[in-house]
């Protein structure tokens, strides 16, 4: 269909572009504009095919990922791309070498350059290229017709493919008429914030280098947040904040100290908690079972940020596929705490801020663009 949003495949094996493309033919609302080989390829095919979005191995010959990714800086390319490697020892570093060039996002392989159990990937590869693509086609004022709901814990079809869902309730399969339109209550008023938690996924790198670049210095309310990412890769995702926020960034640490100034980034694979032992708060990582469908789960940490902070918290939910983080966030406004959702218009996917703000979690909506003066000034706010 003319409204498709089309994918552009790199990648040096033949067997991986034929198994990336029939998962891509397979989802309505996306299509394979063209396949290459290498970068050198990919950077003839783009001006004729014009795809909404790329989808690129890193691992290639003549020109590799990375080399690609600067070219494609220097000609001034827009298109979003969506790393798809299997680079292992220097994995991390190279990634968030690629996302520091443009890449939007990334997904690994699940067993090397050739994974035939690529499929095992293909509900995060294609929400990725359907969010990112989608979001182009509408910055080039192209119509975009949804396809799948984004608020579920798998990609479904939507029925038809032409609305989103009605409500959360639809979303959940549950009748949540009168409780979703219900309002919280909070149970005391909100006081001055003392912690800032905030729960991201897909979409996340770019969102946090927004915000995180335009946080005032003086900020002294600590941040936690909570980006759904593999294991081995928020170490050096937490270095690369770092280097662009004038506050201190780093990867959490069992027993690390929840103080101002600094911000932790949760581990892949560990749920990140906060915990009040005696008159200090440190974090906590766990690895209890999956929540809402994570490890580390924005819910786990919402939860335990409520619990000691009570109304001297501000949570925030931003672009991500799923639900993770909206129930809890519920809580966070419960005890007082102030709450923001991204809004539609800014989210590569609006799928956690949508369920967080249909289930009245969401205090304010806030565009990605204002979202770091918005946060400064309920944190520095006297109250």
């Amino acid at each position: 269909m003319a409204e498709d949003i089309t994918v552009l495949i790199v990648d040096d094996s033949a067997l991986m572009r034929n198994l990336i493309g029939r998962m891509i033919e397979a989802t309505p609302g996306l299509a394979v504009a063209e396949k290459a080989m290498n970068g050198v390829f990919a950077l003839q095919k783009i001006p004729r095919v014009n795809p909404d979005v790329i989808v690129l191995d890193l691992e290639m010959p003549e020109m590799n990922g990375i080399e690609f990714l600067k070219e494609r800086k220097r000609l001034g390319i827009a298109i979003p791309v969506v790393i798809l490697s299997s680079i292992a020892a220097r994995g991390a570093e190279i990634t968030m070498e690629a996302l520091a060039l443009g890449a939007s996002d990334f997904i690994q392989k699940p067993s090397g350059s050739v994974s035939e159990d690529i499929h095992t990937v293909k509900d995060t590869l294609v929400g990725m290229l359907l969010g990112y693509g989608g979001q182009y086609r509408r910055s080039q004022g192209k119509r975009v017709v949804p396809t799948v709901d984004f608020t579920a814990k798998t990609l479904t079809p939507l029925p038809g493919g032409a609305a989103q869902p009605e409500s959360v309730g639809a979303i959940l399969g549950v009748h949540t008429g009168a409780e979703a339109a219900k309002p919280i209550v909070p149970v005391r008023s909100h006081a001055k914030t003392e912690i800032i938690a905030i729960g991201i996924s897909t979409g996340g790198p770019d969102a946090l280098r927004v915000v995180f670049s335009n946080l005032d210095k003086d900020l002294k309310a600590p941040i936690v947040v909570v980006q759904h990412m593999p294991q081995g890769f928020t170490s050096e995702f937490a270095k690369s904040l770092d280097r662009l926020c004038p506050l201190e960034v780093k990867e959490a640490e069992e027993g690390d100290d929840i103080v101002p100034g600094r911000i932790l980034i949760a581990q892949g694979n560990k749920h990140l908690e906060v915990e009040r032992r005696g008159v200090k708060v440190t974090a906590h990582l766990s690895d209890a079972p999956l929540v809402s469908g994570h490890r580390p789960s924005a819910d786990v940490l919402f939860a335990s940020v409520a619990l000691v902070y009570t109304n001297h918290a501000l949570g925030v939910i931003m672009t991500g596929m799923g639900r993770d983080g909206a129930a809890q966030l519920g809580t966070i406004y419960k005890e007082g705490g102030m709450t923001l959702g991204q809004d539609e218009g800014s989210s590569v996917v609006y799928g956690m801020p949508r369920v967080a703000f249909e289930l009245g979690h969401v205090q304010e909506q806030v565009p990605l663009g204002k979202m770091a003066r918005r946060i400064c000034d309920i944190a520095k706010a006297q109250r």
